[in-house]
């Protein structure tokens, strides 16, 4: 076990017994609502698990790094700067992926505009964001969105 999971579980097991010394029913009813939270996200974790053992199973791990390593160079940086912008996978699925995929080869950069995009530009949402907010300022803001998560992965890829 990793020492930043043992630590987590540690506060996380330190909170519980402090929360039920202070209030056990508050405690009792928190840990069953957590737990009835767990079930109906446990579909969507599996889905994940799978998702990421197919992408990693499918996809040989010296294609990885060249579709996505840093040998893949502008191109795959810019290729996964427009399927983050215009994919639609919810980041529950999207940040282990994100780290299966650095794991097997792909570069910082490359992941990181990857999630950047995904995140801050909704191309599938689109024509209910014009609706909702206006033609002008949906363009402006994916636009904008766009540029500052390019920049944020560039700083990532040299930071880290």
């Amino acid at each position: 076990m990793k020492i930043t999971t043992l630590i987590i579980n540690l506060i996380v097991i330190t909170g519980i017994i402090i929360s039920a010394a202070y209030n056990k029913e508050k405690t009792k009813q928190a840990l069953q609502s957590s737990w009835k939270m767990f079930v109906k996200l446990l579909p969507a974790l599996i889905m994940m698990m799978l998702l990421v053992s197919l992408v990693l199973g499918l996809i040989p791990r010296n294609t990885i790094a060249a579709l996505m390593g840093e040998k893949a160079g502008w191109w795959g940086f810019s290729a996964m700067a427009v399927l983050g912008a215009v994919a639609h996978i919810p980041s529950l699925i999207a940040f282990p992926l994100s780290g299966s995929l650095l794991s097997e080869g792909a570069g910082v950069s490359t992941i990181a505009v990857f999630i950047t995009t995904l995140t801050m530009i909704g191309v599938v949402t689109l024509p209910l964001e014009i609706k909702t907010m206006g033609k002008k300022f949906t363009i402006l803001r994916n636009g904008i969105s766009f540029i500052v998560a390019v920049i944020i992965a560039l700083i990532m890829g040299v930071i880290l």
